[in-house]
């Protein structure tokens, strides 16, 4: 069963508190409902209508940046040698990953407060796996290497990006570097 469509005012609301609770991310501020209405220009309660909880507010903010991510494992799998399939995908998820603050803590939360937000997590596992099946078979990366593994990678390089570089394009300089070192390590 499908929801009705919001009304053009609502519609609008919702979008403003996206709006806000999405620079509050950026800017590394907790993610507090009322702080959101308070910013967004909405009353509490149309927050709370909105997005009962931070988590989901949250979820609402990372969808776009799954959805692209699906998207680029999908490119992945079409390209033309999987080796570069998989260096690409990574490279996509470690920028996303070190420029998305809703990224990380929504990927590593054990619980979702969105149905659809397990439904994005695991088509991204899922086609990362695929990209990195492929690759394997290709002889590009070792055999017993695991999407777990890559999560692992990936993760380890962003925080280890955040804690060397200060300033956004040095950490994205860095998280590069260091997935570069990595996937040298990974491959036979």
């Amino acid at each position: 069963m499908t929801s009705a469509p919001l009304r053009k005012d609502a519609a609008h609301n919702r979008q403003r508190i996206i709006t806000a609770g999405r620079r509050m991310v950026d800017e590394g501020e907790p993610l507090l409902l009322n702080d959101v209405a308070r910013r967004a220009g909405v009353g509490v309660a149309t927050t709370y209508r909105n997005f009962p909880t931070p988590e989901a507010l949250l979820e609402t903010i990372a969808a776009p940046c799954f959805a692209s991510l699906i998207d680029e494992a999908r490119a992945a799998l079409a390209a033309p040698d999987p080796g570069e399939g998989l260096t690409a995908l990574l490279g996509t998820i470690v920028d996303a990953q070190v420029t998305d603050a809703s990224l990380s803590p929504v990927m590593a939360a054990a619980r979702n407060a969105l149905p659809q937000t397990q439904t994005l997590k695991q088509s991204l596992v899922v086609s990362a796996a695929e990209v990195l099946s492929r690759a394997q078979n290709h002889g590009a990366v070792h055999r017993d290497l695991t999407v777990e593994d890559l999560v692992a990678i990936v993760c380890g390089i962003a925080h280890a990006a955040h804690v060397r570089a200060h300033d956004r394009e040095a950490v994205r300089v860095a998280a590069r570097r260091y997935l570069h070192v990595a996937l040298h390590g990974v491959r036979p």
